[in-house]
């Protein structure tokens, strides 16, 4: 697992935590039962707080990422293909809509638009 902070980030430590092992679980990088760092080697090894670690694992419990079992550690929880997918899918409509506002910004319709996103949709096929 290979978490990365930005001091440079306006967003929490926790949250850039979070959104990465979110991410990683989410690309099929971590899978249903392998084992996480626990808080404190997580906390040793990002040289931060343990109560920004335990944060992290917290959130990602409640949404359902991971299960903490004591005595044995932390593991990724076993994920529904549907709710991965609409997770998936979630970030691609957030990625439009991010490029949808800079086209607007930039007076670019939506026919153009729509013409970049077939070229750019064509190169990798």
């Amino acid at each position: 697992m290979r978490i990365v902070i930005s001091n440079a980030s306006p967003d929490p430590i926790y949250e850039q935590i979070v959104r990465q092992i979110r991410a990683q679980i989410l690309s099929g990088e971590l899978s249903e039962g392998d084992l996480l760092p626990s808080i404190r080697k997580l906390a040793r090894d990002l040289q931060i707080s343990v109560i920004t670690t335990k944060r992290s694992y917290e959130e990602l419990e409640r949404e359902g990422f991971i299960n903490t079992v004591g005595g044995k550690g932390t593991f990724v929880a076993a994920q529904n293909p549907e709710f991965l997918r609409e997770k998936r899918m979630k970030a691609v409509e957030e990625k439009l809509a991010e490029a949808v506002d800079q086209a607007r910004l930039l007076n670019v319709g939506s026919d153009q638009l729509a013409e970049m996103l077939r070229l750019l949709y064509a190169e990798d096929e």
